[in-house]
């Protein structure tokens, strides 16, 4: 099966997509920016997937089906949809949110292909800054009192699966949509992360982590193997000349924000409001 993704690795539902084809062992080529037929459908939403050149699909649930998981109970699509708060504080510091989106750049390719990838990439970094912070101030999210509060759907579930999974024997698709939400949150630490890492109630979700890291141990973009406790090499990093070709870019976005942040609002107006993942 030849398959073609879009999409960064901060995102969870990029992440979920990419452990299934590793899960299933497919190979893949992935594009840290839109390919011009996604971009001009729907801008720079992720992910996008092509399965054996068929046409580009952006909802990942339904991906994951395709690739032979059972689908996710819309229960529990918005318990992960919960576990994803504290998203919002990603950009809490503007040169960290920027310098991880830089390390997790293109790195496959010749020299020439991956500098363009990572001088475009910052372009879609741009967006997400900005799409954080309007969602700062139009969500209105009020904070939780406790982050782990949002994780015990899940720690009461492994609680009572019948394997080291919390679909059983072996990963399904709670398991890969949680641990892209959890490699999400550890991409660009969150308060949420500190609450995985000490809550005392979340002891089953630890032990998964670790079980996930263990069987994903050749995985390329576990954020996760940095914070928790094991012998997984930490997720892959751009080089330094490739870090440079991005903030060249960045600079470039912002000395270009006459156009740049029009083009952003516009490719935001174009998402469906139904394939925007809630915070």
């Amino acid at each position: 099966m030849s398959t073609k993704v879009y999409g960064f690795t901060h995102s969870p539902w990029v992440q979920a997509v990419l452990l299934a084809l590793y899960d299933k062992k497919l190979d893949y080529d992935l594009y840290v920016r839109p390919p011009y037929e996604v971009f001009k459908k729907w801008g720079v939403y992720m992910p996008a997937v092509s399965l054996n050149e068929e046409p580009w699909e952006i909802e990942s649930t339904e991906i994951l089906i395709k690739l032979g998981y059972k689908p996710i109970l819309a229960d529990e699509l918005k318990a992960a949809n919960n576990a994803w708060q504290g998203v919002l504080h990603r950009t809490d510091n503007p040169f960290r949110f920027f310098l991880n989106f830089a390390r997790g750049g293109q790195m496959s390719g010749s020299l020439i292909n991956n500098t363009v990838n990572n001088f475009l990439l910052s372009f879609v970094a741009f967006y997400m800054f900005m799409l954080i912070n309007i969602g700062k101030r139009t969500l209105k999210q009020k904070e939780p009192i406790n982050f782990g509060d949002q994780f015990m759907y899940w720690e009461n579930l492994l609680d009572s699966s019948e394997g080291p999974f919390m679909d059983g024997t072996k990963p399904d698709s709670k398991d890969l949509i949680m641990f892209g939400i959890i490699q999400c949150h550890a991409s660009i630490p969150v308060p949420a992360l500190n609450s995985l890492l000490n809550d005392l109630r979340l002891p089953n979700l630890r032990k998964w982590v670790n079980t996930m890291q263990k069987q994903f141990r050749g995985y390329p973009h576990l954020y996760t193997a940095k914070f928790f406790k094991c012998d997984i090499p930490e997720a892959d990093s751009t080089n330094l000349f490739q870090i440079i070709s991005f903030f060249f870019g960045l600079i470039l976005m912002v000395l270009a924000f006459p156009i740049t942040v029009p083009l952003v609002l516009i490719l935001m107006s174009r998402v469906e409001k139904n394939r925007i993942k809630r915070f």
